[in-house]
């Protein structure tokens, strides 16, 4: 394969357009589309759930909002915000929502990691959120060389 402006396969790929879904097509435009909904409803899910701690929904008297230590408030209250406008960007198709949402699912995973007195150590959040960020790679790569195509 020659390639005369010396562009690798990558740098030739267009983005995956909201626009080209269409409910008959199937493809992996489709199958993105369809990804992005569902980690949309898991992004909804987990900024509900980080809203409500902040809300101080089913805490008892020592697990309220106000007793908790400031990194783990900052933390929370930023998942709370960033996963709910990730949910939103998802369920658009929207580029930025996918750039949201990577931001809100690398943090997670480096507040998991690196920082265990936040929130401990949860692998199968890490797992999952791994699992979900190469799910999108591979599904936003072969929509995009469909789409070339």
């Amino acid at each position: 394969m020659s390639n005369s402006s010396g562009a690798g396969p990558i740098e030739q790929l267009d983005p995956v357009q909201a626009e080209d879904y269409r409910p008959d097509r199937e493809g992996w435009a489709w199958y993105l589309v369809v990804f992005l909904r569902v980690a949309a409803g898991v992004a909804m899910l987990k900024g509900l759930y980080h809203w409500a701690a902040v809300c101080g929904i089913g805490a008892g008297p020592n697990e309220v909002f106000d007793a908790q230590s400031l990194p783990w408030q900052t933390a929370t209250v930023f998942f709370a915000v960033i996963d709910l406008v990730a949910a939103v960007g998802l369920w658009l198709a929207a580029p930025w929502g996918a750039v949201v949402w990577l931001t809100g699912s690398v943090t997670m995973i480096v507040v998991q990691i690196f920082f265990p007195l936040i929130y401990g150590v949860h692998w199968i959040v890490v797992v999952g959120l791994a699992l979900m960020i190469v799910a999108y790679l591979f599904f936003a790569i072969m929509a995009a060389r469909e789409q070339g195509a």
